[in-house]
């Protein structure tokens, strides 16, 4: 045990002298990322998993990929400087959040098969994209993160996401809840649980978007639930789950891009797989324990 503190300790007293180093900025940048992302992350996320719907917020992830693609496309070919990939991936992730939303509910054919083919359409849009757009662009940086993707300009659009779903939530959060328990009581209570349901998949779809270039589209649903889930197996309350939740989100991102650093490994897969280390054992605890 004590081996492995002073190991702990020198991976994040190396990681500290690195976010101080001014040659290190895109270190700093990734960290304040993830930190403004696990606030909307962690939030949103619990009312995911509250409702059982991240398969669909999975669609709407994989679904960012187009908007990337396109937007990568448009500032080089057509010259569109100003459209960002962020920005297109926000485009594309309401969109998807829409067009599923509107399959899940009004839909009378099979949900699934629907829903997974606008999650492999919009990645093949994507890919598409990619491979027309000039220069090289490499679509494993976005589908599993890249730190030295993380810009200034992308810390203002998660600030300003971030901000937008935390005015939301805190506006319409007695709704969200409801519905997430019981929708049908709550629509005969008077709330418009459809389009409830929608903004709950809209916020989702805005929430994937503020740490796509951190751990990549792929994973940043098992970031989006696995906080939740943890926090769920100590939680008395929803809104205990939903504090639990963003505090694990922030210390998985912060400890995993230290171990990232320190070990030289990949930022994304890294920080997912000490959330799901924790998961696991967090379960097997509990199921020694019995509570």
């Amino acid at each position: 045990m004590s081996i492995l503190t002073v190991m702990g300790g020198t991976i994040m007293t190396d990681f500290f002298r690195a976010l101080l180093d001014p040659d290190l900025g895109f270190l700093r940048n990734a960290l304040l990322l993830g930190l403004i992302g696990s606030i909307p992350l962690g939030a949103v996320g619990t009312f995911v998993v509250a409702r059982r719907i991240s398969y669909l917020a999975a669609a709407i992830a994989h679904s960012v990929l187009g908007g990337i693609g396109v937007a990568l496309y448009a500032r080089e070919v057509l010259g569109w400087s100003w459209l960002h990939p962020m920005l297109g991936a926000l485009l594309a992730a309401l969109t998807a959040a829409g067009v599923i939303g509107w399959v899940s509910l009004r839909s009378k054919q099979r949900e699934d098969a629907i829903i997974g083919a606008i999650w492999v359409t919009g990645m093949a849009i994507g890919l598409l994209f990619i491979s027309r757009t000039p220069g090289y662009v490499d679509p494993m940086a976005y589908l599993f993160g890249d730190i030295l993707l993380v810009t200034a300009s992308d810390l203002w659009i998660a600030s300003g996401v971030g901000a937008l779903i935390v005015a939301i939530l805190l506006l319409w959060h007695r709704q969200i809840v409801a519905v997430c328990f019981d929708a049908e009581f709550a629509a005969i209570r008077g709330v418009h649980a459809d389009r409830i349901y929608l903004l709950l998949l809209l916020l989702t779809a805005l929430t994937v978007v503020t740490l796509v270039s951190l751990v990549g589209i792929v994973l940043v649903i098992a970031l989006l639930t696995l906080p939740p889930a943890i926090a769920s197996l100590r939680a008395r309350s929803l809104g205990q789950m939903l504090i639990h939740s963003i505090l694990f989100t922030s210390c998985f991102v912060f400890c995993g891009l230290g171990l990232s650093y320190a070990l030289n490994l990949p930022t994304g897969p890294t920080i997912i797989l000490l959330a799901a280390l924790v998961y696991l054992l967090a379960n097997a605890v509990k199921r020694v324990c019995g509570n």
